[in-house]
């Protein structure tokens, strides 16, 4: 069967490679040079089924409010004059509810999981390297109340297959050492030793490298204008002077989805959330930290990649804006200057900024639509490092006709 996947992050990658192992005919259409250009360039570098949980959670609407008015504020909201971003955002509170919360982080739990337990197979199948650490992810806590709150939500993770456990400041120093510098303020920690840290963009970049030797055709600096509907099916995809034809679309353009599938009748609330990244060059003797952290207060996390430190956090709500707000972006770079003061060279950092495609229950779309050869594999958030492998192999096994490993049911375009 001739497949065309639309985008070629990290989600559209991994689709592709799972598709060509399934034996089909694979081409990837993207508008850049090249792959990972985008959402995938610089992100948390954190493999991470211990942050499972939504964004739409209990806690955030109070949060929210605190953080009105804050220009450094972990998440940022402009208000716009756009009916869809209110829509989106009154289903993103109404997913705040504890039922919804719980359903979907189950949900995302189940697919975190399985990508995350496909990771090794492919390093075995492929031979790629990424700067992958399997030390784990340590979440670490300021406040007392913050870390015995989130140790009650540990302990339901590990119920839903996620292992962690509680550490005290004596053993998160002891775990990481980096963090004695500022001891006096770490209450404690929780740390997951199964979860992971590695370059996406890397991994991206290799294995689409090994998707091109094994067939797999790439068409860059392709801008995609439409699906094109052929009566009850897709009939092609139009690109600026061609269409592309094949039996079969997946469509992996992560915060740009929504706008392709408008034409056709399908409605994806899919949002973009801008993100920033810092990449620090690491001091060869410096006090930058190996593990990969999670500080719980600031809402940044931090990957070791190889000779790299990449510091990545915030979210900001400002439409498909793609400007960097250095202001922000150096915001993170101080906190991370400030916690590891000697972990590298600060005044050469690379500054990132890229757009996250939320949903507004935090959950993914990987699902089959009213269009029998169109599949949607997009909405993967902060989690689509943590989830490509999951939903890429799923997406293969829906559109090959085998029964997919997990339910996909929680993924469905059907449930908004």
């Amino acid at each position: 069967m001739k497949v065309i996947v639309l985008g070629s992050g990290v989600i559209g990658i991994c689709a592709a490679y799972y598709l060509n192992k399934a034996g089909h005919e694979v081409t990837v259409i993207d508008r850049q040079e090249g792959p990972g250009q985008e959402t995938s360039f610089a992100n948390g570098g954190q493999i991470s089924a211990s942050h499972a949980a939504p964004w739409a959670a209990p806690s955030v609407p109070l949060q929210m409010l605190k953080w009105l008015g804050r220009a450094d504020a972990p998440l940022l909201y402009h208000f716009r004059l756009d009916w869809r971003q209110w829509v989106w955002s009154l289903r993103f509170l109404m997913n705040c509810l504890p039922s919804r919360a719980r359903r979907n982080t189950i949900g995302n739990m189940r697919i975190c999981l399985y990508s995350r337990a496909l990771m090794p197979e492919i390093r075995e199948d492929t031979g790629i390297e990424y700067d992958h650490r399997p030390d784990g992810i340590l979440q670490i806590y300021e406040n007392r109340n913050d870390l015995d709150s989130s140790a009650r939500h540990a302990m339901w993770l590990r119920e839903l297959g996620c292992d962690n456990k509680v550490l005290t400041r004596q053993e998160c120093i002891a775990l990481e050492p980096a963090l004695a510098e500022r001891a006096d303020q770490l209450a404690g920690g929780i740390y997951t030793e199964t979860d992971e840290s590695g370059d996406a963009y890397k991994f991206t970049h290799e294995l689409a490298a090994v998707c091109a030797a094994r067939g797999v055709s790439f068409h860059y600096g392709e801008t995609i204008e439409a699906i094109a509907a052929d009566g009850a099916r897709i009939g092609g995809i139009r690109t600026k002077g061609r269409t592309f034809e094949a039996d079969a679309y997946v469509l992996s353009l992560g915060s740009y989805s929504p706008l392709f599938l408008r034409p056709l009748g399908i409605s994806l609330p899919v949002f973009p959330t801008k993100g920033y990244s810092v990449t620090v060059p690491v001091s060869g003797l410096g006090s930058a930290p190996k593990i990969s952290l999670t500080d719980h207060e600031n809402r940044i996390v931090y990957s070791r990649l190889g000779d790299r430190l990449r510091v990545a956090g915030t979210a900001e709500f400002s439409g498909y804006d793609t400007e960097l707000d250095e202001a922000r972006a150096r915001t993170i770079l101080a906190n991370a200057k400030a916690r590891f003061p000697g972990a590298g060279d600060f005044s050469t950092a690379e500054l990132w900024t890229g757009l996250r495609p939320l949903t507004p229950d935090g959950v993914p779309v990987v699902s089959a639509t009213k269009y029998p050869n169109l599949f949607l594999d997009t909405g993967h958030g902060t989690l689509g490092w943590t989830m490509c492998a999951g939903s890429g192999k799923a997406i293969a096994d829906l559109i090959s006709g085998s029964a997919p490993e997990i339910d996909l049911a929680a993924f469905s375009i059907d449930r908004f």
